[in-house]
């Protein structure tokens, strides 16, 4: 698979506008997280961070506010000003399926926020400790089988969260969901025996691989990433399995169009930087860049995919 097919597997077009538009000194904007250090959206917004700093003329700083299914976070920025200087960095966890999955949901994304632009496209990999018995994801799914709900495996978002029901209910299995706040802690228990799967973002898994602690069963896109050719896509054995992963930045409802083409120009710059595309490929991620109205559709599709996905796979929010 190459990279456009990768892009387009999301039905997103590689655009690539340039320039980035000056904004005066003033005060620091702040970009929350509601994930913790180590996390791959952590990675992305402190290697992007610099970047946003010298092209607006600012200082960046990064808010990591983790937990309560990304609403701890949320709520923060959509309760500030919307006047630019505090903005969200995240997944379409908290972007478009916790809309599908989260009971009570107190924001909606397509209303509660301002879409300003891209940062990512990337996928899961899904992991074991390297001794593990399993060799192959076929290995693994037939594993799982002669031991239904024996086999935990982590989930510290409701993205996640929804690929394990998928793989249950594709594959005919039973696998064991354990709630996290964050990555790190899922490699440290598989790694020590008290969790026997997770799925990683590419950056975090190449590195367990590197290190030879964790081993690679396969990738949640539809087809391989073309940064990691040799890891085969779960589909190759589930057809249809289709977990692609995005992440964007967006701001409150209300702020306005000169500012938020402003940030946007400024983090499609950032993106083209030769620094950023290199450390995304080595993480297996690639550059997202889109217009404000590209990122509000694919956030309003995405939305309406995920209901629809959740309800078919029988998953009640929760």
């Amino acid at each position: 698979m190459d990279r456009r097919y990768f892009l387009q597997s999301l039905g997103i077009a590689a655009a690539w506008p340039a320039g980035a538009l000056a904004q005066s000194p003033g005060r620091p904007i702040r970009i929350v997280l509601s994930l913790p250090a180590g996390s791959a959206i952590d990675f992305q917004a402190r290697l992007v961070a610099p970047h946003l700093a010298t092209s607006l003329g600012q200082p960046v700083v990064i808010d990591n506010k983790p937990g309560g299914k990304d609403i701890i976070a949320m709520q923060d920025v959509i309760k500030s000003a919307p006047d630019g200087h505090t903005l969200y960095m995240g997944s379409l966890s908290p972007l478009a399926i916790n809309v599908a999955l989260v009971k009570g949901l107190p924001y909606d994304p397509r209303r509660h926020v301002t879409p300003i632009a891209g940062m990512a496209l990337t996928n899961h990999v899904l992991m074991v400790r390297s001794d593990f018995p399993a060799k192959t994801f076929g290995e693994f799914i037939a594993y799982v089988k002669q031991r239904p709900g024996s086999v935990s495996i982590a989930h510290a978002t409701t993205l996640v969260q929804t690929q394990i029901a998928t793989l249950n209910r594709m594959a005919g299995i039973e696998l064991l969901p354990i709630p996290y706040k964050g990555t790190s802690q899922t490699i440290t228990d598989v790694i020590g025996g008290a969790l026997q799967a997770t799925l990683l973002d590419p950056g975090n898994a190449l590195a367990q691989m590197k290190g030879g602690q964790l081993r690679a069963l396969a990738v949640t896109s539809l087809k391989r990433n073309p940064l990691t050719p040799d890891l085969p896509a779960i589909s190759e054995t589930l057809p249809g399995f289709d977990f692609s992963a995005w992440t964007a930045m967006v701001g409150p409802a209300g702020m306005s169009s000169e500012v938020v083409q402003r940030i946007n120009a400024a983090m499609n710059q950032a993106l083209r930087h030769k620094d950023v595309t290199e450390k995304l490929a080595q993480a297996a991620t690639l550059p997202l860049i889109l217009s404000p109205e590209e990122l509000k559709a694919l956030i309003e599709s995405d939305t309406a995919r995920w209901i629809k996905l959740t309800r078919e796979a029988n998953i009640q929010p929760e």
